[in-house]
């Protein structure tokens, strides 16, 4: 009452504050409890469980120990995959802790059998996955699609501000394969890892020197990336009697897929080729949903003609209707309260006093979730809604004690 000036200076800070942390706060349509962990995940194709458990997990968990502000270490050993989760705790940067992890993994890598690289995870969360799409093509096979997903579509939407990772799902991946035969490997005396050497030897281009000729200068490489079927057949892997063996003279090359472990089906229609979008730790998710599907309508000017892009799950939409609900709700208890207060007041000045409370108490809620890192999803707004008759309380305590004071001193005048 005598600080008038300063209150309303108060007020307006307040509101600027809240309005500002309104549209700055993210928003999700649920609360993500998922721990703050980092995923290293370790390929050896081909092993067993129990030599990915001594030759892979241990070596790494022994050497990530000693991290700070590690919580704990999880780590799970399956045929040809390892996986260590890497558990930090609350008050931990998520990137900080990916650079920590990774100083380590360095310097465990001369520990590992040579050609083994642990890799980390995606910087997404268990509840990032805020986009799923497929690719509706009638006319195209599951293996073409694939290969459109994977070098195409996969690509352009992995540029998309606070996308960590396009998971793609489905289809053929498409692959080279050559079945050697053993016996003709015992006849030509060919050693298996020869024909290994061999392959990976020509499947790429090297460089030459500078060749001079009239006074210009001539770049010189050699050509060796594997463009079909035939360019396989044709690699030589020995000699027999002063006769070059070839892949072709002692294995069978073929195209086909990879080992598939599942299939992805939608509606019981049949297969279908689509990706999973996964949103960056900390980030808006309706943003990034926005910003994905804007990036869709320019991709899908490049597709191939009968292509297009069909959603089968968009988060957006749920954050959208659960916004909506609970607008709606805090709107009605806003009116229901200023109702009341108005009709059992009967002051203009005490009620107007209670209603800009409710405002003001709810606009410092969405500060303090800015500053806390809180997002706005079901919970936290329910929570407001929840607590909006509560707020009324105090404000027409105070109200009502101000007015029969002033009354009072009205009176003894």
């Amino acid at each position: 009452m005598h600080n008038r000036f300063f209150v309303w200076i108060g007020v307006v800070m307040i509101i600027i504050g809240g309005v500002y942390s309104i549209y700055e706060t993210p928003v999700d349509a649920i609360p993500d409890l998922s721990e703050n962990q980092v995923i290293v995940y370790t390929e050896w194709m081909g092993r067993n469980p129990k030599i990915m458990e001594d030759q892979i997990t241990y070596p790494l968990v022994s050497n990530l120990q000693g991290i700070p502000k590690i919580k704990s270490i999880r780590a799970s050993s399956m045929f040809g995959m390892s996986f260590i989760f890497v558990v930090f705790k609350d008050e931990a940067d998520i990137y900080w802790a990916r650079t920590r992890v990774l100083e380590r993994l360095n310097y465990a890598q001369k520990q590992l059998p040579a050609g083994i690289t642990p890799t980390l995870g995606p910087d997404g969360t268990g509840v990032g996955h805020v986009f799923w799409y497929t690719l509706d093509a009638p006319n195209y096979d599951l293996g073409e699609l694939r290969a459109l997903q994977d070098w195409y579509v996969k690509f352009a939407l992995q540029n998309v501000d606070g996308v960590s990772e396009v998971a793609s799902f489905g289809g053929f991946q498409k692959q080279y394969q050559i079945a050697i035969n053993p016996y003709k490997l015992l006849y030509f005396d060919v050693p298996l890892m020869d024909v290994t050497r061999a392959v990976a030897a020509n499947n790429k281009d090297v460089g030459g020197s500078l060749f001079e000729f009239n006074s210009t200068g001539y770049m010189i490489r050699g050509l060796g990336y594997i463009e079909n079927i035939e360019d396989i057949r044709q690699i030589a892997v020995g000699n027999y009697k002063n006769i070059s063996i070839k892949i072709k003279d002692i294995a069978t090359v073929q195209m086909s897929s990879d080992l598939r472990l599942g299939i992805t089906e939608e509606n019981g229609t049949g297969e279908v080729v689509g990706g999973i979008v996964v949103s960056r730790y900390g980030e808006n998710a309706k943003d990034v949903i926005e910003r994905v599907k804007e990036k869709i309508k320019e991709v899908e000017k490049g597709l191939p003609e009968g292509v297009k892009f069909k959603i089968a799950y968009d988060r957006s939409d749920l954050i959208n209707e659960t916004i909506e609900t609970l607008k709606e709700s805090v709107l009605e208890e806003v009116i229901v309260v200023s109702c009341v207060v108005l009709l059992f007041l009967f002051h203009f000045g005490s009620g107007f006093v209670c209603i800009l409370n409710i405002i003001l108490s709810m606009l410092i809620g969405f500060i303090l979730m800015k500053l806390f890192g809180v997002t706005s999803n079901i919970m936290s707004m329910g929570g407001i809604a929840l607590a909006v008759g509560d707020l009324v309380d105090s404000s027409i305590v105070m109200s009502e004690n101000a007015y029969r004071q002033l009354a009072n001193r009205i009176l003894k005048k």
